[in-house]
């Protein structure tokens, strides 16, 4: 368990926390809290790669651990979204979901063969996007919940969030949630036709 590793468990203690701060509103700042939690987590993703690729070493549990990680503060975060009023689609996040464990049940089918399926470059891409859609979602949710009440009256904000600040970010959350579902499905599509030979003798 090296320095490496438990950076990637730390990513699934991250998870708990950013979900809490989400889910209960009453919390203060709760979303700005949840926004640094997750960039926490980001940057714990591209340290624990940096040092198993140099120092520590790369280890089949970190291979295995460091995209499931990944997976389960993501499927949070967009499970999260929808118990907010559905800012992102619920089948939006069924999509999501959907790839993200059967991609984890490939690899687990390969861990049984002996084998390890690395992250490919598409997945990487797919990601990148995840992130910055969670962060741009997360970031919207702060500035309305946490940054605009300080700004204005409540007067002012009813008005302002009413007549422009949902509107437009309900466009940009919708937008930016279904490119990811396009990269997540198109990714997923990519490594079930790497791994359909195998797939369809084990069926």
């Amino acid at each position: 368990m090296n320095i490496s590793n438990k950076l990637t468990l730390s990513r699934l203690v991250l998870a708990f926390v950013m979900t809490f701060f989400l889910s209960i509103p009453v919390i203060p700042f709760g979303k700005t809290l949840a926004l640094i939690t997750f960039v926490v987590a980001a940057i714990t993703d591209y340290w624990d790669g940096r040092l198993a690729r140099s120092d520590c070493g790369i280890t089949v549990f970190g291979q295995l651990m460091d995209p499931l990680a990944d997976k389960i503060i993501v499927c949070a975060a967009f499970i999260s979204f929808v118990s907010i009023a559905q800012i992102v689609p619920a089948w939006i996040v069924v999509i999501i979901i959907t790839r993200e464990l059967l991609v984890t049940g490939l690899r687990i089918l390969a861990a049984n063969r002996g084998q390890i399926i690395p992250a490919g470059s598409v997945g990487k891409q797919k990601t990148i996007w995840q992130i910055i859609a969670i962060i741009t979602i997360i970031l919207g949710l702060a500035v309305r919940e946490d940054i605009l009440p300080l700004l204005l009256t409540p007067q002012a904000l009813g008005d302002f969030l009413k007549q422009y600040y949902n509107l437009y970010f309900s466009y940009v959350t919708h937008a930016i949630s279904g490119l990811v579902a396009v990269v997540t499905v198109v990714s997923g599509w990519l490594y079930f036709r790497q791994c359909k030979d195998w797939v369809m003798n084990d069926a």
